[in-house]
Order: C-alpha cells, then sequence, then structure tokens
C-alpha cells in the first residue's frame, strides 16, 4: 500500500493517470455526442432540406421560368433518398417519384387531412406546411414526413426512413467501442512516452536538488537543444548550483582563516603564559644576587673600594644575563609560533662550520681542545645562513662545554655527509665525552632542561639552546637529534642540498 501511495506521488505516474483519464473523458463524449447529438443533427437536416425542396416545388409554380421539374425532382429523390408526390386540387396525382408512396399514404388515415396533429411527433409547424415524425407499424419504419399546400393549392407530399440513421448511430458506437480499445492502447505508450520525456527531466531536476541540499554539487543537469521550460529550469539549477557551491567554497575558506585566527590568538595566549612562566622561573636567582648585593652597596657592607667594585660587576653581570635570557626567550618564541620569516638563500655550509670554528677559538683553547673537518670545501645548501649558523654555534659549544678525554682521546670532530638520492646534506658534530642517559634524550630539547643537576652557572648556559636547534628545524621539516657513540656524543642535523 505505501509503495502504491509513493507511485502516485510521482510526476510520471499523476502525467499518466491525468493523460489517460483525458483521453477516456474524450472518447465517452464522443460517444454522448453519436447518441443524443448526432440524430438530432441529422434530423435538422433533413427537416431543412425538405422545406428547401418545398420552396422549389412552390416556386416553380408561380414562377414563369419554364424547368424541367420532374428531372430537377428525380435528382432529389435519388440524392436525398426522398419519396415526393404532388397531388392538384383534383385530388389527382401530378408527379411522384415512388409508385407505392401514393398507396402508402391511402393506408394512412392521417394524410387524408392536410394538417392532421393527432398521429405522429409534429417537428415543425407552418402556415401552409407541416412536418411529422410518423412510425409505420406494419413495415416497422420510421418516416420523416412534409406535407404542404402550395399557393396553386397543390398538395406536396415528401418522405424520408430515417430507420436507417438509427441504426447508423448504433453502428458508429460499436465502432466508437472498438476505436477506444485501439485509442487506449495506443494511447497508453504514448502517454508513457510523453511521461517519461517530461517526468525524466524532473526526475533528475529533483536528485540534482537532493544532492545539493546535502552539498553536492558535483551533478550537474544536462541540457539539451530544446527551449522549452525545462531545460531553462536545468540552466537555472546548474547556475544556483555553482554560485552555492562558490559561495560554500568562500565560507570554508573564510572559515579556515577564522580558525587559523583562532589558533594564532589561543598560541599568542599560550606563548604569552609560557614566557611568563619562563621569565619568572629563570630570574628568580639572578634578581635575587641583584639584590643580595644592592642591599650590601647600601648597607656599606664592605668598605674598599675594591669589594664595592665587585659587587657592582656582579650587579651587571646578571643584568645582562637577564637581559640577554629575555631576548632569547621572546627569539624562541617567535620560532616556536612561527612568527620569524626565514631569508633562505644558497650559501656553503663548509664555510659557515669554519666561521663558527674561528668564533669558538678562545672557548677550544681553554679546554685544550682538538676539533677536526671531515668534510669537503664546498657543500652548497638552501636556508636562512644566519639561524643554521645559530643551530652549529649551539652544537659545537654543547660539544664543548662537554668534552671529556676518554680511552686517551679527547677532540670534536665535524662531518658533512652528502645523500645525492634525497637531496639532503647530514651535519654531524661529535665529541668524546660522557654519553646522555636514554631517559633524558627526548627531554635535552625542552627549555631550561640541564642534564647538569648542580645548574653551575657558569658553565650551565641558558638551558635554551637545543630549544633553538628544535625550534629552527622544525620550521624548515628536516630531521635533528642526537645518538651516544662507543667513546662520546653525536648531534646532527640535515639540510636541503643544492647540487
Amino acid at each position: 500500500m505505501e509503495q502504491v501511495k509513493n507511485a502516485l506521488k510521482s510526476v510520471r505516474v499523476r502525467l499518466f493517470v491525468t493523460l489517460s483519464f483525458v483521453i477516456l473523458l474524450i472518447i465517452l463524449f464522443l460517444i454522448l455526442v453519436n447518441n443524443f447529438v448526432f440524430g438530432q443533427f441529422y434530423i435538422y437536416s433533413k427537416t431543412k432540406a425538405l422545406k428547401s425542396v418545398y420552396e422549389i416545388v412552390n416556386n416553380h409554380y408561380t414562377s414563369t421560368q419554364n424547368i424541367d421539374l420532374e428531372l430537377q425532382l428525380e435528382k432529389i429523390a435519388i440524392n436525398n433518398n426522398f419519396d415526393i408526390l404532388i397531388k392538384n386540387d383534383q385530388n389527382v396525382n401530378v408527379y411522384t417519384s415512388n409508385k407505392d408512396f401514393f398507396s402508402t399514404l391511402g393506408q394512412m388515415n392521417e394524410m387524408t387531412s392536410r394538417f392532421n396533429s393527432n398521429l405522429g411527433e409534429v417537428i415543425e409547424k407552418g402556415e401552409e406546411f407541416n412536418i411529422k415524425k410518423i412510425k409505420d407499424n406494419k413495415n416497422d419504419i420510421t418516416y420523416i414526413l412534409l406535407s404542404a399546400t402550395l399557393d396553386n393549392d397543390y398538395l406536396l407530399y415528401i418522405r424520408i426512413p430515417i430507420t436507417s440513421i438509427q441504426e447508423s448511430v448504433k453502428i458508429s458506437n460499436n465502432f466508437l467501442y472498438l476505436m477506444a480499445g485501439f485509442a487506449i492502447l495506443i494511447a497508453g505508450v504514448i502517454v508513457t512516452y510523453v511521461s517519461r520525456k517530461f517526468g525524466d527531466p524532473i526526475s533528475e531536476l529533483n536528485d540534482i536538488a537532493k544532492k545539493m541540499s546535502n552539498l553536492d554539487f558535483s551533478h550537474k543537469y544536462r541540457i539539451t537543444d530544446a527551449d522549452d521550460e525545462i531545460n531553462n529550469l536545468g540552466k537555472s539549477i546548474n547556475a544556483m548550483s555553482d554560485k552555492l557551491e562558490r559561495t560554500i567554497k568562500q565560507l570554508r575558506n573564510t572559515n579556515i582563516e577564522l580558525e587559523k585566527d583562532i589558533e594564532e590568538k589561543s598560541q599568542i595566549d599560550e606563548m604569552r603564559k609560557s614566557f611568563i612562566s619562563d621569565v619568572s622561573h629563570e630570574l628568580k636567582t639572578p634578581i635575587a644576587l641583584i639584590q643580595g648585593y644592592s642591599e650590601g652597596l647600601l648597607e656599606n657592607v664592605n668598605s674598599d673600594e675594591e669589594s664595592r667594585k665587585f659587587y657592582a660587576e656582579v650587579i651587571l653581570d646578571e643584568t645582562n644575563k637577564m637581559d640577554k635570557l629575555v631576548k632569547q626567550l621572546l627569539e624562541l618564541m617567535k620560532l616556536e609560533y612561527g612568527k620569524r620569516e626565514f631569508q633562505d638563500k644558497k650559501f656553503n655550509i663548509v664555510e659557515l662550520e669554519k666561521e663558527v670554528v674561528r668564533k669558538s677559538k678562545v672557548m677550544l683553547e681553554e679546554k685544550q681542545a682538538e676539533i677536526k673537518l671531515d668534510t669537503p670545501e664546498e657543500i652548497n645548501v638552501f636556508a636562512d645562513d644566519f639561524y643554521i649558523e645559530q643551530v652549529i654555534s649551539n652544537y659545537i659549544t654543547n660539544a664543548i662545554k662537554h668534552l671529556k678525554e676518554i680511552n686517551g682521546k679527547k677532540y670534536i670532530r665535524i662531518e658533512n655527509v652528502v645523500d645525492v638520492e634525497k637531496n639532503k646534506v647530514r651535519v654531524k658534530v661529535f665529541n668524546t665525552g660522557d654519553i646522555i642517559a636514554e631517559e633524558d634524550i627526548a627531554r635535552i630539547w625542552n627549555r631550561f632542561y640541564k642534564i647538569d643537576v648542580s645548574r653551575n652557572r657558569e658553565n650551565g648556559g641558558s638551558g635554551i639552546g637545543l630549544s633553538f636547534v628544535k625550534a629552527i628545524m622544525n620550521n624548515y621539516g628536516n630531521v635533528y637529534g642526537v645518538i651516544n657513540q662507543e667513546n662520546g656524543v653525536e648531534f646532527y642535523l640535515e639540510l636541503d642540498l643544492i647540487i
């Protein structure tokens, strides 16, 4: 039952039912017209023909023109199946088209009188003529009979049998029934084709509209050459689909930008919180030192000039360290949250490494360290040389600080390994010394994490050098890390190679 209801909702089915119903109504109308109108129309037309013959005969006897009346009446009788009888004022036959007509009239008592209206159905009555529909019960034939008195007092009788028209109506009705069957069959095929021709595009448009409601704009209506309402509707649907698709894409892009703005704001808040937390944590010691030495100066703890100068130098040194730490933290925050733009260019990494080693000459001499460069003379890479110099400098500084003699060996080695297939160069900085515990390998890249628990202020550093390395390398998306070797530790990073 549900399937039937759903089928009746279909435009194609409703169109088929509607057109079929219209065809049936037309056929039924034709049958009704044939039954109730055709016979009346036939009688009307024959009555008009009877009156026309009456006028012809009457005009013949009153006119001076000499025409062959009998020949004319004979043609009329043959063409219209009329029986015509003319009697003079002496009741003598002047003309008859059918010899049996007079004898038939003689048997009908009503014909002895000119205007006897007691028998038969009067169709039309005039001053000089009378038209009736009379049934001959003996022969079971129905006639239309005109009886008239001409201007010269002659009597005119004209009759036409109408039984045949009733039979014709029955035959035509049967023919209509037969044609109705064929018409319904043919119409069914035509209506099916027409309903499909109109229903399929509507169904297609309905499917497209449903997909559009689900934000699927991949389907478009197939435009044809027809210049009709459905084709124009399809064009409008396609245009609306394109506009909606563009609008939704714009909304999505706007939403993505909004999400980025929200995320950026969240990152800024997080960066601010992290900065405040780090600064408050790291500045406790220098602030305490500055406060202590400042109070000592104010209270003249040491009255000699040399002691006061030492107090002042400590305060200045701690102030410089604080300034440097704050600047480093700000730079690190910008690197970690993508607020720095890198000025990438082509440069020779070997030259950069030599320059960093030259700048570290004093630290190397203090440690009495030997440094080895195991590398070709020229390796061109593509990156920001300023930030890559900081990475190499952090690695070398870290190697110098943790350099120790192991198995009678004490040195630092810088090595560049070129991988042409990956289009990368791996920079390695190795130093002899203690290995890093496995649990510390992942932690050393975090801000302020120091393996040396004593946290010596002179040699321990700020604890954010490797955090700089992590932030810079994450911006490039290149790998970096640390590996424990047999007699020391190796830090590495990769850069994009230019051949």
